[in-house]
């Protein structure tokens, strides 16, 4: 049997975590089990759930489980093993969310620690993927495969991940941290709406990032501040490290409304946040601090030490698309890659929502076609990467076989959405069911510039669908309204936003019963195409409309016609709408 004197670092690094990883799964198991023997309250159970990434759902008895897939990568052996989870222990269903993560609903607490294990199998976590920790550390999906991109940024966000996983530091901060890496010019991954953001650099030939801080959305949406121009790679880990500990101490601990650290900024102002941070970092320098991983162990963060040969499609069966769809999908899920040769394919998941069977069959693709590895988007959808341009017919029909060749993907019949009270205990409407409806309104569309708007919805105020920073965004809320027989009744509304981007938050217009939203958004596009100025984005043309005649539009929507009972209904229900909240644990 081999000792420890002759494993190589990689291998003892690697014993090390996997061990970490069991010992804490079973230290869950025993804590799920005094739980269900009634040796534990469900409030002294809530915060070692919630650092395993356990949730409670409004449903009884079962628990949402959210899993990390750092910088949104995995292999296609990680895939397989999902897709078994979802299959065993989740009703063959998973969902995908916008920081890259995949989460799993209804699973029973005495089955939680077996799950974990599966995952752990392949060095897969759900650890801090919840609670007042580091999150999911997210990454540019197209990293490494675009030819504008200074350099590929997911070897650092993986380490940065690696580093802070259980940490004392980052295990009881006084809120959620989040950090995402950009690569690609456009910030497909929103750094400006996290805690710290870092889009790459290059200076004097030396690789760095730019460092902002203290972005989020929420009820109050913060833009993110710049603190350093450049930051060496080398140095990552340690200025990040500075900017939780000064979060640590000073962020809020007594309202959990105020708790994030753009309220640090907003409550002290940046000159202090800038100052005290560095003050930190110089600490850091002289007792030492957080060290940057040279390695992560096998399959983290879809690391391969040694990388899965390409594939060449070959194997796929022949297809002949006889519809103008197939070069429909061509045009709006197929662009470049910087590789010679390969494309990159972007996979359409409705609403996020993945089968057992459809994540095995793209876990096979990305054998056969691609380069074995999967990337999950912050649009909830998929990336495959290293397609070879003439396998780009065979992948299209293999991905018909699983139903997931739809075209226009990130487009506006692609709504972002979360779970909404489909499962979460903090929703006040069904966020999914409202982007189905939507999807079908607008699918119609043929104007370009239509095609390329957003739709983001989210259930609540707390913005886990990022209605913030779309051209459309709804969120969820309530009114009580007198029936024709003058008895009041609950009816589900959504506040709509317009003009929301990536780099700009949208204006609130008004709220709307959710039965009215999809109206309101055909009036409005309505509206942009007979009165948009030559080269107008939908941003320009709603600040120049301004917020007014916005509300002018859809004025006669606020109050719906009580004589119909579809307006007492949400997007999916078949039964009057009744406003039920659980206690909030950890939006998103």
């Amino acid at each position: 049997m081999a000792t420890a004197d002759i494993l190589t670092e990689q291998q003892l690094l690697e014993a090390e975590y996997d061990r970490t990883v069991r010992e804490d799964i079973e230290l869950f198991r025993k804590q799920a089990a005094d739980r269900l023997a009634g040796k534990l309250t469900d409030d002294e159970l809530r915060p070692h759930r919630l650092r395993r990434g356990v949730y409670g759902q409004r449903q009884e008895g079962v628990q949402m489980i959210r899993t990390k897939v750092p910088g949104g990568l995995l292999t296609s052996d990680q895939m397989r093993r999902m897709a078994h989870v979802a299959d065993e222990f989740a009703g063959g269903k998973g969902h995908l969310t916008t920081r890259q993560n995949i989460q799993y609903h209804f699973v029973p607490l005495g089955r939680v620690a077996d799950l974990l294990h599966a995952l752990a199998d392949i060095r897969l976590t759900t650890r801090e993927a919840c609670y007042n920790t580091v999150r999911n550390v997210t990454a540019c999906p197209y990293a490494g495969l675009l030819p504008e991109e200074l350099f590929d940024v997911q070897p650092y966000s993986r380490r940065v991940a690696f580093a802070f996983l259980h940490k004392e530091l980052t295990d009881n901060l006084p809120r959620k941290f989040k950090i995402a890496f950009c690569g690609c010019p456009e910030d497909c991954i929103a750094t400006r709406i996290n805690d710290v953001g870092l889009r790459p650099v290059i200076r004097d030939g030396q690789r760095g990032f730019r460092m902002t801080v203290a972005g989020g959305l929420g009820p109050l949406p913060t833009e993110s501040q710049v603190l350093h121009e450049f930051v060496p790679v080398d140095d990552l880990v340690r200025r990040i490290e500075a900017v939780i500990r000064v979060f640590n101490v000073h962020g809020n601990r007594k309202n959990r409304m105020k708790a994030r650290l753009k309220f640090v900024l907003r409550e002290r102002g940046f000159e202090w946040l800038r100052d005290t941070i560095e003050e930190n970092y110089q600490d850091i320098l002289r007792d030492g601090g957080i060290p940057m991983p040279a390695e992560v162990p096998e399959n983290f963060g879809g690391f391969r030490s040694h990388p899965a040969p390409l594939g060449s499609g070959d194997l796929l069966p022949l297809y002949e698309p006889g519809s103008p769809a197939y070069a429909h999908w061509k045009q709006t899920n197929v662009r470049a890659q910087k590789q010679a040769g390969y494309s990159i394919v972007n996979v359409k998941v409705p609403q996020g929502n993945l089968t057992g069977d459809q994540m095995r069959g793209l876990a096979d693709l990305a054998d056969q076609a691609c380069d074995g590895n999967l990337r999950f988007t912050m649009t909830q959808n998929v990336v495959l990467a290293w397609v070879p341009q003439g396998a780009l017919k065979r992948v299209y029909g293999a991905l018909g076989k699983l139903e997931l060749n739809g075209g226009a993907v990130d487009e506006i019949s692609d709504p972002i959405t979360c779970p909404g009270a489909y499962s979460c205990n903090l929703a006040l409407t069904k966020a999914m069911g409202l982007g189905a409806a939507l999807a079908t309104v607008v699918e119609g569309y043929d104007d370009p510039q239509v095609r390329r708007m957003r739709i983001n919805i989210s259930g609540c105020p707390n913005s886990c669908g990022q209605h913030w920073i779309a051209d459309f965004g709804f969120y969820g809320n309530a009114r009580k309204l007198a029936g024709p027989d003058g008895v009041k009744r609950e009816v589900p509304y959504y506040q709509m936003l317009l003009g929301g981007t990536m780099t700009e938050f949208g204006l609130a217009v008004q709220s709307l019963p959710a039965r009215l939203a999809p109206v309101a958004v055909e009036r409005v596009i309505e509206h942009f195409r007979d009165n948009r100025q030559d080269g107008e984005s939908f941003r320009q043309y709603v600040l120049r409309n301004k917020v007014e005649t916005f509300r002018a539009l859809t004025a006669d929507l606020v109050k719906p016609p009580m004589d119909n009972p579809e307006m007492f209904r949400d997007w999916g229900d078949d039964i009057d709408y009744s406003l039920k909240l659980g206690r909030g644990e950890c939006a998103a």
